[in-house]
């Protein structure tokens, strides 16, 4: 792969442009393969698969294959007065052969998604699907297979735990894009430090939701409940609990069961729209939270089908451990503030959020919201959709992540911005070279 590289085969524009259209093609070529794999992985239907895994591709390499060209040109930037008649430009260079990990809970799109900013900026690319995600992992690796050579995609199957290591230990990726848990983050982190690979971490954390006592509560909850039960709850950027003013949780509350039923019937377990957990340790590690709080809604379970009713909890402790991890399933936590300071403190205890989101109708409000809270990205009166513009930029902050990516934004993660300044040889003042004596007021003068 990196033989490959070097030969820039890989990066004209003609070489990427035809990698993106052959990832297009496959993808519609299995459609059905990857709807019946998501399916036996996580339980999701037709629809959601769609809507929050393949569709995303396809607008993704959509937008990619309308855009490279303007990517791909140099950008002509200011001179300043001291370099002047000089022109500089900035170029986007490839930067070399790539690794991307992707999680278990969305594992095709965030695999696939971090792919096409790659291909664009012109990479050889090696990719890590999710192991814990069996049926899409082996679908991937058929499709890469099929359609691209070893030397310019690559799918590494395995545990993680054992191949990541044997391969960032023993070679120097150019870029390491993960996404997942801060704690695997961490390692991946501190093992490519080691050789000073720059790394983008997509990792999550704990999500608020805060409901002021002036929101449109109808619509909050059922944006509310849409985006925390999908996938059930399995999405890095679900609310991750809610903060609502003490004086609309009654209505609030009501109003989340009432689309919880609309959404997924009486028995969700029945319903094709709600999904299930993803294994056994996570099913067992979301039932233990459910003893944390007093169950509003849901609480059924059944291990045999990796399956956990969508859940409100009351009365939850700010120290219990459910407050204190992210949640990453269908259980969400109910907690009323009186004053905005009280909330600050209760988000507080989970910094750096790689979502926060607020439903309120005063701009005000929002404003205030907006700049005490350091978070990722987020929404106002909506959740989790701010992931699907691919004009803005997706990442986190502190600990929950460091980088961002879609669209551009996924280009210029995989490329080197590399400066250039073109001097004319007409003009070569004698002002810029020795004996310097006498001329520190000039100097100064150009510098200011």
């Amino acid at each position: 792969m990196k033989k490959h590289f070097q030969s820039g085969q890989s990066s004209s524009y003609e070489a990427r442009r035809d990698k993106l259209l052959r990832l297009q093609s496959v993808v519609r070529r299995f459609e059905e393969d990857i709807f019946r794999a998501l399916y036996d992985d996580l339980h999701k239907g037709k629809e959601e698969a769609w809507a929050t895994e393949i569709g995303i591709v396809h607008a993704e390499i959509r937008q990619a294959l309308s855009q490279l060209t303007s990517w791909m040109r140099p950008k002509r930037v200011g001179t300043n007065l001291a370099n002047l008649p000089s022109s500089s430009h900035i170029y986007n260079e490839p930067l070399g052969v790539v690794l991307v990990i992707a999680p278990w809970n969305y594992p095709f799109m965030l695999l696939l998604s971090p792919l096409i900013g790659a291909i664009a900026a012109g990479n050889a690319a090696v990719l890590k699907p999710s192991e814990y995600a069996p049926a899409t992992d082996a679908l991937i690796k058929k499709m890469i297979s099929e359609t691209f050579a070893p030397e310019e995609i690559m799918v590494v199957q395995g545990d993680g735990a054992t191949v990541l290591p044997a391969m960032m230990n023993h070679f120097r990726f150019d870029h390491v894009f993960f996404t997942g848990g801060t704690t695997v983050g961490r390692i991946i982190y501190q093992m490519a430090a080691s050789q000073l690979v720059p790394v983008t971490l997509e990792l999550g954390g704990k999500s608020p939701c805060v409901v002021e006592a002036d929101a449109n509560i109808e619509v909050a909850a059922r944006r509310i409940a849409l985006a925390k039960f999908s996938n059930a709850g399995q999405m890095c950027i679900a609310p991750d609990y809610i903060l609502v003013h003490h004086s609309v949780k009654d209505k609030l509350v009501d109003a989340l069961k009432d689309h919880i039923r609309k959404f997924y019937s009486g028995d969700p377990a029945k319903s094709e729209d709600f999904g299930r957990i993803i294994n056994e340790k996570q099913f067992r590690r979301l039932v233990a939270y459910l003893q944390q709080g007093r169950i509003l809604e849901g609480g059924k379970t059944d291990e045999s089908a990796r399956y956990i009713a969508p859940s409100i909890l009351d009365e939850v402790s700010p120290d219990a451990p459910i407050m204190k991890e992210e949640i990453f399933g269908p259980i969400l936590p109910v907690l009323t503030y009186k004053s905005m300071e009280e909330a600050l403190q209760v988000i507080a205890r989970n910094p750096n959020p790689l979502a926060f989101y607020i439903f309120t109708n005063s701009e005000k409000r929002e404003k205030a919201w907006i700049e005490s809270v350091p978070f990722g990205g987020g929404c106002v009166n909506n959740t989790a959709w701010h992931f699907t513009n691919p004009s803005l930029p997706f990442g986190g902050r502190g600990y929950s992540g460091t980088g961002a990516c879609h669209g551009k934004f996924s280009y210029d993660c995989f490329s080197h911005r590399k400066s250039v300044m073109k001097t004319p040889t007409w003009f070569d003042p004698g002002i810029k070279y020795p004996p310097f004596k006498g001329k520190l007021s000039l100097f100064k003068k150009l510098i200011r």
